[in-house]
């Protein structure tokens, strides 16, 4: 069987859809995979099973990267066709089985509306699958000395929804600090890699021997695969938080200006932790759809060390239970 998965071109988007790969590539062992998709996501996808392509689909003009696609795989027969981003290029490929997203269902979460779209409720969780490779770089990269790790997401591609600097330097020490749930932790500092100055306050309040930082300088897998080993994932709502989630980690997303009941961190350890204002506040106050304005102001310090806590802390008492 050969499976083609068309899915987005943004990171956030494409680790929810693994939700719906996984669901094939548990129920068809040994199916051959396929996965269409943008550069930025592309490297979470080397490790799935049977995979046989990767087609990086970067945006083109007049849609020229739906007419290389459909040259690149119009002449093989598909047993599955998923198309998550609502092209009819499912519908001109050769192929038995067809499954298209036609458009966003705000009533769920994207997750949840992706296994609707599968006929699978409760819907599969997303997965990042690692090979061997990626964990052992995991291994050089973190250190070695026994101390829980946190790892922090301080930025975002919008500054509307980036939490203050200064806040995520207040929540760090005082997880980090005698008493503190990651008492004297080592933290690594996580983001795309143009974001790394976004990041720099934050860094700096870290002290050299417990700071470490990852701003596209490993793979995305390989990232994945130090999240696997984090006691807490605390960042912004973006790619690398949903990513974060699905590797398993314990993740606190913090949500503003965008809807935590579409984009939340979908896993049994991923919570979200808003605003004091809604979200239709926050859109209602801001200066004007167009402004540079942070509007993460009415997030408190105290709020997201306390849903922190109470994560790490509930996670912690279900691995003593599992043994």
């Amino acid at each position: 069987m050969r499976l083609l998965f068309i899915t987005s071109n943004r990171l956030g988007d494409a680790v929810l859809s693994t939700s719906v790969l996984r669901h094939y590539v548990e129920t068809y062992p040994g199916i051959r995979v396929t996965v269409a998709c943008g550069p930025v996501a592309a490297p979470i996808f080397a490790a799935v099973p049977n995979l046989e392509r990767i087609i990086e689909m970067p945006k083109q003009k007049r849609g020229m990267h739906w007419w290389k696609l459909w040259k690149s795989v119009a002449f093989k027969w598909w047993d599955i066709i998923v198309d998550l981003r609502g092209s009819a290029t499912a519908y001109v490929l050769p192929g038995w089985k067809r499954v298209v997203l036609s458009g966003n269902d705000d009533r769920v979460h994207r997750v949840e509306q992706l296994g609707q779209l599968i006929d699978v409720v409760p819907a599969p969780d997303p997965k990042i699958w690692l090979e061997d490779q990626s964990r052992d770089r995991a291994k050089q990269v973190l250190p070695s000395d026994g101390k829980p790790l946190l790892v922090v997401g301080p930025t975002s591609n919008w500054i509307g929804k980036t939490w203050h600097s200064e806040r995520f330097v207040e929540a760090i020490e005082s997880l980090t600090a005698v008493g503190g749930v990651l008492e004297g932790a080592n933290v690594l500092v996580v983001g795309a890699p143009n974001e790394r100055d976004m990041a720099e306050q934050v860094i700096q309040s870290i002290p050299e021997a417990r700071r470490f930082e990852i701003f596209g300088t490993e793979n995305l897998l390989t990232v994945a695969a130090c999240l696997e080993k984090a006691d807490l994932y605390l960042g912004n709502d973006s790619g690398l938080m949903h990513l974060a989630a699905a590797s398993g980690a314990p993740t606190i997303g913090l949500f503003g200006p965008s809807r935590e009941e579409h984009y939340g961190p979908f896993a049994k350890w991923g919570r979200a932790v808003r605003t004091e204002w809604s979200y239709d506040k926050i859109i209602a106050n801001r200066e004007s759809r167009f402004s540079k304005e942070n509007l993460m102001e009415t997030l408190p310090v105290s709020k997201v060390v306390e849903a922190a806590t109470r994560l790490v802390t509930e996670h912690r008492l279900q691995e003593h239970a599992d043994g």
